[in-house]
């Protein structure tokens, strides 16, 4: 599970199996979760964030999201 971020208490990160779908990015803290698709930037699954957490949460992968996608692009290869 590389991790590409940590920011305000959020641990971005994706899983070493997910090679078959579009570049991501999975997002935890405490009891959250949320999945973030990165191109074009949405929302793909959110449990335990309100809106407003979720706004923040796009906002980070927004500002994160070329570096984001490059490492994902550099683990799997593509």
């Amino acid at each position: 599970m590389p991790t590409v971020l940590r920011e305000r208490g959020f641990r971005f990160f994706f899983f070493s199996n997910e090679r078959d779908e579009p570049p991501h990015v999975h997002v935890e803290s405490g009891d959250g979760y949320a999945k973030f698709w990165l191109s074009p930037v949405g929302l793909a699954e959110s449990r335990g964030y309100d809106a407003a957490e979720v706004r923040d949460l796009l906002t980070i992968v927004r500002e994160h999201r070329d570096n984001m996608e490059q490492r994902w692009h550099d683990y799997f290869g593509t």
